[in-house]
């Protein structure tokens, strides 16, 4: 049985376990397979928010947690725009930044947290992940959308966006684990 202090982190390995579900269901053919798609990525980006609110709430944090909630978060993302990429629904360019951001915030985490050091997210980093889920939210549905819904227009341009951000917040973090490299 999933007791109260082990739910955050089961919803955690949901999330990863979505991410090759979201991959099979990628390559499905058919337009319910962009319905399918957009939603288990839905799905995944909700329990993002729902396993750290409950772990907060219920006081149940774990170490295991704050290291596979990140972890899970880059893995779906990196997983989708690779999948977005390959297929020519997403730009490469605001990808790539995205991927390495994420990749060069991860390292300066883990060597601040060495030497004991936190490094809280931004409130424009916050934006920034809200504009890159909408956006592959968009992208995966993609010519699946309604024909009043420019879905795809809306994920590229909110993905340029979510690149920019990246950009600006990736330098800011990367300024402040800087400071404690000399």
């Amino acid at each position: 049985m999933i007791s109260k202090k082990n739910l955050p982190n089961y919803i955690t390995y949901l999330r990863i376990a979505i991410i090759p579900a979201l991959t099979l269901v990628f390559f499905l053919k058919g337009e319910w397979s962009y319905y399918l798609g957009t939603i288990l990525f839905f799905i995944a980006g909700v329990s993002d928010w729902l396993d750290g609110y409950l772990a907060r709430i219920w006081h149940v944090e774990s170490s295991l947690g704050r290291v596979l909630d990140p972890i899970a978060d880059k893995l779906l993302v990196a997983t989708a725009l690779l999948l977005l990429v390959a297929t020519q629904r997403a730009d490469l360019l605001p990808a790539i930044a995205i991927v390495c951001r994420e990749i060069l915030v991860s390292g300066l985490r883990e060597f601040l947290a060495e030497i004991r050091i936190g490094m809280p997210v931004s409130k424009l980093a916050k934006i920034k992940t809200g504009a890159q889920m909408v956006a592959i939210g968009c992208l995966l549905l993609g010519a699946g959308a309604p024909g009043w819904l420019p879905a795809e227009l809306m994920g590229r341009i909110l993905l340029w966006i979510a690149a920019l951000l990246t950009l600006v917040t990736g330098y800011a973090y990367l300024r402040v684990g800087l400071k404690h490299m000399s």
